[in-house]
């Protein structure tokens, strides 16, 4: 594992972390407390020493086996949660200090944890990010020692430009893959003039970016693949990358091609990512123990020659920049 410095947090973290989305099971399935454990256990005991969750994931499950792993273990891990979400209808007005501040300890309280590293909040509408009064409330929640450190998680790369102007925000989390890559344009150099930490979330397109996908792959009523892909549920970018399904995967056979020795592409989708050196961490999820070890063994490969890192460039050139790059 390598690891590298989270921002103006100074915390040293490893670049491919863990993502707890779906840490339970697979999308859609009941949440396993025997598998979470599993895999949190198996990503610590391979040198994973951050962890992402939030307060909705499986409402409050996943916080709940977070917490009870990481009490388990000697290692130091970092612990980063979200808030926000439980905001019902998720709009600015339902954001207000008291409610983010009992968000903050229902958190610390599943959890047991007497400090968060990281509260961040969860991809709010954009008009939260014009509001100082809801940024002022985690310098008090980090006077009462609640919290250590604040972040945002977005959908926008506006959002992300306009977070980065609070002095008490240290972190991104956006999304960037091969598929969505704007974020290194302006936001990335703006980030490392105020020394931001980026988090890279859904950096395998919902697992389009693994080449296991095709045209006849059914995904289960309850999985947002199957649901969400015109953004009827939520924002459509948190699906596929916003791509068109059918779309991507003309993309993807491109990339099989250019790869031809490997079944899975999913460690070279993270190399990729990890040739930007303003990217902190990665954090892919994890519905199975092997998914954990697929995405470490891109430390078995070779790296990404600067041709081929300009080939797979030029495929989101081709197939994917025209429909999306401008959309967030």
């Amino acid at each position: 594992m390598n690891y590298r410095k989270l921002g103006k947090t100074n915390f040293n973290i490893s670049e491919i972390s863990l993502g707890t989305w779906q840490v339970g099971g697979k999308w859609g399935s009941a949440f396993d407390n025997k598998t979470a454990d599993k895999l949190l256990n198996t990503a610590i005991d391979n040198g994973v020493n951050f962890i992402d969750t939030a307060d909705v994931y499986e409402n409050g499950l996943s916080e709940t086996a977070v917490g009870r792993v990481v009490r388990s273990r000697s290692e130091r891990i970092y612990v980063a949660t979200k808030c926000g979400r439980h905001i019902n209808p998720h709009v600015s007005e339902g954001y207000q200090p008291k409610v983010l501040q009992k968000f903050v300890e229902d958190s610390l309280k599943r959890m047991n944890l007497e400090t968060l590293d990281l509260i961040q909040l969860h991809c709010p509408p954009t008009e939260v990010f014009y509001r100082p009064e809801i940024f002022e409330l985690f310098d008090r929640l980090k006077e009462q020692g609640k919290i250590q450190n604040l972040g945002v998680s977005v959908e926008k790369v506006e959002e992300a430009l306009k977070a980065i102007e609070y002095s008490n925000v240290t972190t991104v989390q956006i999304i960037f893959n091969l598929f969505r890559q704007r974020p290194s344009q302006l936001f990335f150099s703006e980030a490392r003039k105020k020394d931001i930490g980026i988090i890279a979330r859904v950096p395998l397109a919902s697992g389009l970016l693994t080449g296991k996908f095709d045209a006849k792959t059914i995904f289960e009523a309850q999985d947002h693949r199957n649901f969400n892909r015109n953004g009827d549920a939520f924002d459509k970018g948190e699906t596929f990358s916003g791509i068109d399904y059918e779309l991507g995967l003309k993309a993807v056979e491109e990339l099989k091609a250019l790869f031809p020795e490997t079944a899975n592409l999913a460690p070279i989708a993270l190399q990729w990512i990890l040739s930007f050196e303003d990217i902190s961490c990665i954090i892919p999820g994890a519905s199975k123990e092997s998914h954990v070890l697929s995405n470490l063994s891109l430390y078995d490969l070779p790296k990404l020659t600067p041709d081929k890192i300009a080939a797979m460039n030029a495929i989101y050139d081709e197939y994917i920049k025209p429909s999306v790059h401008h959309l967030w």
